[in-house]
């Protein structure tokens, strides 16, 4: 072969090579699956990307701190009040909610309000009894948060509270005992001698007295709110005497309910209106908080820059509290009584605590023409007529 053969077969060879590389460049195929993730940070670009995405969202319009004494699925109090606080966030949507359950003690209430004041909690609503005072005495240390307190009787420049107006619904309950029972022995299971519980207790008995003058009110302590042990030895112990309905102020009445059902006697719930699944056969009724309308105008008023201090006390009426349904054995009488019992109460023909009224000593308690008022009913200790057992 010449030199001029070669030098063709070369130029040939290369044009083969150029040709062959440009056709692999101009189709790759897709790959089958994503690339792996890198694993380094890439680096930053040096100027700055246009959005493509709108801007997360603006925190909280509010965040407000809610504790309880116990938990808040034990169909009574506490589940009541996480209820009532969860339908804030139901009607302000900007509104976060932080919760804490489990909190009885006062020393665990301060350190948990201190908690959500750290997360930017500007309300606080404090459940329990003995969460008043740790919650009077923070108001002082952050006058810019606002704090409620369930049932209490303390006020502050911002320390307010709230609740509802349970005698009435305990006046109802016990013209509904007073009528269904026959042994005329009724039993109330409580948690501890306090003015509450008093007033609720003389309450029932003055609705019991009004329809049935032979009803008796036996009371029995646990000296415990949440004590299930106690609560069913408790119940045993008044149905033992002959009390065939039974009621409680307890924070679960589910123990008291369950076991009054597995013995044959009526019972009557308070606190939360999902307590009636413990007695499907010899449940009454009973009442229930149904606050939620209540707390959500208060954070409402806390957003606008309205809220005030107030005395809060809101019954039936008010969308407060409610009636329970009632039981398949209870009579369409009952129901007719309480139902008209109800309406005179509302219209102010029926005032249940009005004198004169009698302690279990035959004392003078509320002179004739007077009446016990709201702010009077945190402090009672003493029983009606026709209570056995001691208010202390």
């Amino acid at each position: 072969m010449n030199k001029k053969q070669l030098t063709i077969l070369v130029a040939l060879a290369l044009c083969s090579v150029m040709l062959l590389s440009a056709c692999g460049q101009a189709a790759t195929p897709a790959p089958t699956e994503p690339p792996p993730a890198p694993t380094e940070v890439p680096a930053a670009p040096t100027e700055a990307p246009v959005p493509t995405a709108a801007p997360t969202e603006a925190g909280p319009c509010l965040t407000v701190g809610a504790l309880y004494g116990g938990p808040i699925t034990d169909a009574g109090y506490n589940q009541a009040m996480h209820e009532a606080v969860m339908d804030i966030k139901k009607n302000i949507d900007c509104v976060k909610i932080i919760e804490a359950e489990n909190v009885p003690d006062e020393a665990g209430a301060t350190s948990t309000m201190e908690n959500m004041i750290q997360q930017g909690a500007k309300l606080i609503i404090a459940t329990a009894f003995n969460h008043q005072y740790p919650a009077l005495d923070l108001s002082k240390k952050y006058p810019d948060v606002k704090f409620e307190h369930a049932g209490g009787w303390e006020m502050g420049p911002n320390f307010a509270n709230f609740f509802g107006t349970p005698p009435e619904g305990w006046y109802l309950m016990g013209q509904a005992a007073g009528k269904m029972t026959k042994s005329n022995k009724l039993g109330f299971v409580a948690a501890f001698p306090l003015g509450w519980t008093s007033t609720f207790v003389n309450a029932f008995e003055l609705g019991a007295k009004s329809v049935n003058p032979e009803a008796e009110t036996t009371v029995a302590y646990t000296f415990s709110w949440g004590d299930r042990a106690k609560e069913a030895d408790t119940t045993n112990a008044l149905i033992n005497q002959g009390a065939d309905v039974i009621t409680m102020h307890v924070d679960s009445p589910s123990t008291v309910i369950s076991t009054a059902e597995s013995r044959g006697a009526y019972s009557i719930g308070y606190q939360n209106l999902a307590a009636q699944q413990f007695a499907p056969e010899n449940w009454i009724s009973g009442t229930g908080f149904t606050l939620g309308s209540k707390l959500t105008w208060l954070a409402s008023t806390v957003l606008d820059g309205t809220w005030k201090p107030i005395f809060l006390r809101c019954g039936i009426a008010d969308g407060c509290m409610a009636i329970a349904p009632y039981g398949p054995n209870v009579p369409q009488e009952v129901k007719d009584l309480v139902a008209t019992t109800q309406a005179d109460i509302e219209s102010g023909k029926t005032v249940i605590f009005q004198g004169p009224i009698k302690d279990q000593n035959g004392e003078v308690k509320i002179k004739e023409g007077e009446v016990l008022t709201d702010d009077a009913m945190g402090s009672v200790d003493w029983f009606v007529q026709g209570v056995n057992g001691s208010p202390k």
